[in-house]
C-alpha cells in the first residue's frame, strides 16, 4: 500500500506533521510519500490519502481544500493544525471521523509584521504546542487500518 501524505502549511509547522507522519507510517512499514498540497500532480497512484493543513481564522488554506474537495481516494484522513490556548483557538473545521486537529506552533521569528500584530489582539501565546505522541498515535490509526483492508488482487 502506498499513501500520500499532502499538507498545506504557511510557516513550517504542519509540513513538519506531515513529515513525521510520513516517518512514522514508512517505520509501521506502510510506503508514504510526503508532499506539498499545492504539488501534488495526482491521487489516482495512492491506495489511501492523508491530508493536512494549517488552520488560519477557522479555516483551511486553500491548497489543502482544493485537493480535499478533489480527492476520490479512500479511505482518507484529515488533520488541522494550529489552534493555540485552551480552549484551543482558532476553532478548527469539523472535517468528519477521519479527522484530528493538533494545536500548533506560534513563532515569533516567523510571522510578519501583521501577523505579530492579530497575535497581539487575540492574546495567542507563542511557542510549540504539537504532541508528537498524537501524531504517532494517528500514524498507528492509519497503519492498523490499512493493514485490515484486503490487498486488491492485481
Amino acid at each position: 500500500m502506498t499513501v500520500l501524505v499532502a499538507y498545506a502549511s504557511k510557516h513550517g509547522a504542519t509540513r513538519e506533521i506531515a513529515e513525521a507522519l510520513g516517518r512514522d507510517l514508512r517505520s509501521r512499514g506502510v510506503d508514504a510519500d510526503v508532499i506539498r498540497a499545492d504539488e501534488v500532480g495526482g491521487v489516482e497512484e495512492y491506495d489511501a490519502v492523508v491530508l493536512g493543513s494549517a488552520v488560519y481564522m477557522g479555516k483551511w488554506l486553500p491548497a489543502a481544500q482544493e485537493l480535499r474537495d478533489g480527492c476520490t481516494v479512500e479511505p482518507m484522513w484529515l488533520f488541522s493544525s494550529g489552534p493555540l490556548g485552551n480552549p484551543p483557538l482558532p476553532a478548527p473545521p469539523d472535517l468528519g471521523p477521519r479527522h484530528r486537529t493538533f494545536s500548533g506552533r506560534l513563532d515569533r521569528e516567523r510571522l510578519s509584521l501583521g501577523e505579530r500584530g492579530i497575535v497581539r489582539v487575540v492574546k495567542a501565546p507563542y511557542g510549540d504546542f504539537r504532541d508528537w505522541d498524537a501524531v504517532a498515535e494517528l500514524a498507528d490509526e492509519i497503519a492498523r487500518e490499512l493493514s485490515a483492508v484486503p490487498q486488491s488482487i492485481a
